[in-house]
């Protein structure tokens, strides 16, 4: 569904897989996936994380502001999406945090709203590796128009969390292909001042 994107990598004690679109479920059903990270709760990148979670009996992370959106069964029908996602059972809930261990992989967790209450975006420092949701794109930056949305604070927090990472950081996007941190500071005409 819309062509979201799911990552998986292999750390040295486990396998983290970030974001759970349609089909990620059978996509990666013979995988061992010990953690399943969100980026944000919109529904395509949440569909399938009840589905992994049981599959794999691993735990789901996600922002505070992500709980509602994974964790009630009629919250995009409330808000009147006709979606049904099936909520996960529990969870582990992330926030900003400098140094953060999974699966014996080392990353910081930035927290950029504005696209969606709650997003989060993963930098894995010795892989020069921005996992970004949907807050920055090649070209582009996240939708702030949905509910919880908001531009100036979307942009603020790319600016302040991503673009003053090194140019040569990747950057995986929840949609469409990956760029690069300097590639995006010196083109994206979403970011000029």
């Amino acid at each position: 569904m819309l062509d979201t994107n799911a990552f998986l990598l292999r750390g040295p004690s486990g396998t983290l897989l970030i974001d759970a679109p349609q089909q990620a479920d059978s996509h990666f059903a013979r995988e061992a996936i010990d953690a399943l990270l969100l980026t944000h709760g919109h529904f395509d990148h949440v569909a399938d994380a009840a589905a992994i979670q049981r599959r794999h009996a691993c735990p789901v992370y996600y922002h505070r502001d992500t709980a509602p959106m994974v964790t009630e069964p009629n919250f995009f029908r409330a808000r009147g999406f006709p979606l049904d996602v099936e909520p996960v059972d529990g969870g582990k809930l992330l926030a900003a945090a400098p140094v953060c261990e999974i699966a014996g992989l080392r990353f910081t967790v930035l927290e950029v709203p504005g696209h969606c209450p709650g997003s989060l975006c993963f930098y894995f420092e010795a892989e020069r590796a921005l996992f970004g949701g949907d807050v920055l794109f090649r070209g582009g930056i996240g939708r702030w128009d949905l509910p919880g949305g908001d531009h100036d604070l979307l942009v603020d927090g790319i600016r302040k969390k991503i673009l003053t990472l090194p140019g040569e950081t990747r950057v995986y996007p929840g949609h469409g292909p990956v760029t690069t941190v300097g590639n995006e500071r010196t083109t994206n005409p979403w970011l000029r001042e």
